[in-house]
């Protein structure tokens, strides 16, 4: 920022006469820059902070400097990610930053553990054909409420999910049964892919795909790459839309317009 830019911006505040004479600078000159057209690059540094606080906006007030440089090249804007930062600092514009995590996955168990068929090949030719699992949760003022959600790796929808209070293997059964109920497998078999987590390696739950005809995959110890479509999910489920909001209950986690709070 340059004397004259601080002086108006304390215009309001101070008298011009004595900030010019505190900051060593003449009046004239400072009503001859205010008077000043802009120049070019300024035009269009002030053009570009609007269309990053739009973006923003649009991004219901989540995006970083990342996404927000990533949306603005899509348009045709040549611009530095350090440029994008910058603005949004002058502009006061912050992404919303994820809180701490919390573990969901308990791999240290003497279950059976599928091998990892899948083997990270997150594309499927039809739908039914790849499903993907996994568990986080959402903090409310009642406590930790948990959601485990099925996506079908063809159309990158949720296809099942199911919530509780708990991490229990009916949490995971759930999902299942929600997906089973209104989808059906590919006659040449579908394969259910989630982390090597307790929910899932669950006799109950091993059984019901077996009666299914569905196969077991699960992700290599430790290896979150394996199982990276639904953990994206996962993330920007949070990052967008739980993060912002306070719940008060449970329940209104599964009617947020019922009881929760933007922050």
């Amino acid at each position: 920022m340059t004397i004259f830019e601080v002086i108006a911006a304390e215009e309001a505040h101070f008298p011009v006469s004595m900030m010019c004479e505190v900051l060593d600078v003449s009046r004239s000159g400072y009503y001859a820059w205010k008077t000043r057209e802009p120049s070019e690059r300024a035009r269009e540094t002030a053009e570009l902070a609007q269309e990053v606080a739009a973006i923003h906006e649009a991004s219901r007030k989540t995006y970083g400097s990342p996404r927000i440089r990533r949306e603005l090249r899509e348009r045709g804007r040549k611009v530095s990610r350090k440029r994008v930062a910058r603005l949004m600092r002058q502009e006061g514009i912050q992404g919303r930053r994820r809180p701490k995590f919390r573990k969901t996955t308990d791999s240290n168990h003497r279950l059976p553990v599928a091998d990892n068929i899948l083997d990270r090949n997150f594309t499927a030719s039809k739908p039914d054909q790849a499903w993907v699992a996994d568990i986080t949760y959402v903090w409310t003022l009642e406590g930790w409420l948990y959601l485990a959600v099925l996506l079908d790796l063809f159309s990158r929808r949720v296809v099942g999910w199911s919530m509780a209070d708990h991490m229990r293997t009916e949490l995971a059964l759930g999902a299942l049964q929600a997906a089973l109920g209104h989808r059906e497998p590919s006659p040449e078999g579908l394969l259910f892919h989630s982390d090597r987590s307790s929910q899932y390696a669950a006799d109950d739950h091993r059984e019901a795909l077996r009666r299914a005809g569905i196969t077991c995959s699960m992700s290599r110890k430790g290896n979150c790459w394996d199982n990276a479509v639904v953990e994206s999910f996962n993330s920007t489920l949070k990052t967008e839309l739980v993060h912002r909001t306070i719940f008060l209950t449970r329940e209104a986690v599964k009617l947020p317009r019922s009881g929760g709070h933007a922050r």
